[in-house]
């Protein structure tokens, strides 16, 4: 594992109480059901909602269940993007964050995957942490690999598509089990360390009317690159340009055979063979 360099001059002061310390990385996405149109370039969805990317609720539910094991938890949201971000930012401390750092500059539009872990990592060095929980990946982008460049850049230990969790009684480590094709894998780790977390690690909560009221009252703190001393070597060139989309082509209907066995496979074979050129 390469190790990145790491910040001696974040001047932000947090206040974190005793006890366990989570960081959960939070995105926002189109919700999954829109429906989407291209125009000029750019994906549109008149009317559909933004939501938190499915696998970061994993993460949220996942930081809330240890808290309620262990009540002395802090669990801060770390969540880079615009200002429509706090949306979902919100409803995160309403299922039981406790507070949230939001990232938020026109500097930081179209960062890759690479540079986005940077810039995050130069965010939370100064911040005390144990544990730090990401989606497995961003149903936009669909990279996965935010997760582990960021553990990267902090030095830190990291655990891929993570569907069991199970701490020491001091929580100083924790047994994880994660997927792997066919079946899984577990292994023991020393915190800190980052996990990203996968389905079936459990079932996220939806906020109750007390968690929303709650949530009015949560700190949120917005900070620039300026603001974190990050400047644009930094970040680097590593920003993603969109040279083009399109949506996939339409399916053709399909075609309901019928007649008897012989009839059927014959028709099916004449298909193949004339029209799709397949035989």
């Amino acid at each position: 594992m390469q190790i990145g360099s790491r910040c001696d001059n974040i001047h932000v002061n947090y206040n974190f109480g005793v006890g366990m310390k989570i960081i959960v990385c939070v995105k926002q996405v189109l919700d999954t059901a829109a429906q989407i149109q291209i125009d000029n370039g750019s994906i549109v969805s008149p009317g559909s909602s933004r939501i938190i990317n499915p696998y970061d609720e994993f993460a949220i539910e996942e930081a809330v269940c240890i808290k309620e094991k262990k009540p002395d938890t802090e669990i801060t949201l770390l969540s880079l993007g615009p200002e429509g971000f706090k949306d979902s930012i919100k409803k995160a401390l309403a299922m039981g964050a406790d507070k949230a750092v939001h990232l938020m500059d026109d500097k930081f539009d179209g960062l890759d995957s690479y540079a986005l872990a940077r810039v995050l990592g130069r965010s939370i060095d100064k911040i005390p942490y144990d544990l730090i929980l990401c989606g497995r990946q961003a149903v936009d982008v669909d990279s996965a690999q935010t997760g582990p460049a960021l553990a990267t850049f902090l030095g830190i230990p990291f655990v891929t598509v993570v569907t069991g969790i199970d701490f020491s009684d001091n929580f100083k480590s924790a047994k994880i089990t994660r997927q792997v094709e066919g079946g899984s894998e577990v292994c023991v780790l020393p915190l800190p360390l980052l996990l990203t977390c996968q389905k079936g690690l459990n079932e996220p909560r939806l906020p109750s009317l007390k968690g929303i009221m709650a949530a009015k009252k949560k700190e949120v703190l917005t900070f620039s690159a300026s603001d974190l001393d990050i400047d644009t070597l930094d970040m680097g060139d590593n920003r993603v340009i969109e040279e083009n989309l399109w949506l996939p082509p339409e399916r053709k209907e399909g075609i309901i055979l019928q007649g008897t066995g012989d009839e059927i496979s014959g028709e099916l074979v004449r298909l193949l063979r004339e029209e799709h050129k397949i035989i």
